[in-house]
């Protein structure tokens, strides 16, 4: 292998033969293994990401983050909500946020389902609620007096008095919904109709791109799915303000003298109670049932002892019980000490 390697001094002369003799001659072959020596730089590999058609993310990850925030916070007030309905313990939990095709969200549901077509204006087309029979009819049991024993679940279509009965919880995530939407977009929301095949409803074509929001209900033992999907053409138009964060903003700012000003004088115009306690005693009930128009009840207060000024139940000065332009009055004459204040107020 040795021999087969040129040295510089036999490339330089292929060189400069090569420039004076162009024209007649063609360039002689470099044998390869002349140039296994000699390493190019390799080009810096570009990064490929490959892009599935099927399923194209229409939505960016700033606002895709954007609605898991906002969801996340809807779970919790409707899981309290829910629980002060059914009057038992009920978490719902946001288990994730994607975007995929209408037609995948359709197969994925089971058959029959409460399938709720949803108006929310002025949101363009409709939204769907999907409601998992899983735990639809435990909790539709539990608003008829049931136990904690759901016992098994029902695989047919909802009758008459179900669908009333389910349009409470369906009303309650309405409620919710429209509170956690208000500081992005005020909506208007209401249920079009209820289905129960979902693969009969055609709201969008089954390739356009839909946002999944799904959430998981707890009830004792029992678990099952809520499904919120939002047509991305829904929602396009009002993307740039959920790409902005001053919507959902968790960090404590500096008060301004103007926000300061703004706030003391909201609270000047409150009303609070003001309660002197001109004395404390005790009696027992026979003496209470006996008292009768005239009778004394003796105290171990002094008439010359400070009365206590509570304000909405802090006591906050001292006074001197009096009278004013013939109505009865005290007048303040000291400020309890800022220690003894501030361990009442704590």
């Amino acid at each position: 292998m040795a021999d087969d390697i040129l040295s510089q001094a036999e490339v330089e002369s292929l060189i400069s033969a090569m420039e004076s003799n162009a024209p007649a001659m063609k360039p002689a072959p470099v044998p390869t293994s002349a140039l296994a020596g000699v390493r190019t730089p390799a080009k810096q590999r570009e990064k490929i990401v490959s892009y599935d058609f099927k399923r194209p993310e229409r939505v960016g990850k700033e606002q895709m983050r954007a609605l898991q925030s906002l969801h996340e916070g809807f779970g919790r007030n409707f899981g309290a909500a829910l629980s002060a309905l059914l009057r038992s313990i009920v978490e719902v939990k946001l288990t994730s946020v994607d975007q995929l095709t209408y037609s995948e969200f359709v197969f994925s549901l089971e058959n029959p389902t409460c399938f709720n077509l949803l108006r929310a204006e002025p949101l363009e087309g409709y939204l769907i609620l999907d409601l998992n029979p899983s735990i639809l009819y435990p909790i539709i049991d539990r608003l008829l007096g049931g136990g904690k024993d759901s016992g098994s679940i029902s695989r047919r279509p909802l009758t008459e008095i179900e669908l009333r009965l389910v349009s409470r919880i369906t009303d309650l995530f309405l409620q919710e919904l429209k509170h956690a939407w208000e500081n992005v977009l005020p909506l208007k929301l209401s249920v079009d109709r209820v289905e129960s095949n979902p693969q009969l409803v055609q709201i969008v074509p089954p390739n356009e791109v839909v946002i999944l929001v799904s959430f998981e209900v707890s009830m004792g033992e029992v678990r099952g799915m809520i499904n919120l999907c939002i047509p991305f053409n829904s929602i396009e138009r009002v993307s740039p303000k959920l790409a902005s964060n001053s919507w959902a903003s968790y960090n404590r700012i500096a008060p301004t003298p103007q926000s300061r000003a703004q706030i003391a004088g909201q609270l000047d115009r409150s009303l609070v109670d003001v309660v002197v306690t001109l004395a404390e005693s005790k009696i027992t009930t026979g003496d209470m049932i006996g008292l009768r128009v005239g009778d004394v009840i003796t105290t171990d207060k002094d008439k010359r002892t400070p009365l206590d000024v509570a304000v909405q139940g802090v006591n906050k000065f001292l006074a001197s019980a009096g009278a004013l332009k013939g109505s009865k009055a005290i007048r303040v004459e000291t400020v309890p000490s800022a220690p003894a204040a501030a361990q009442q107020t704590a």
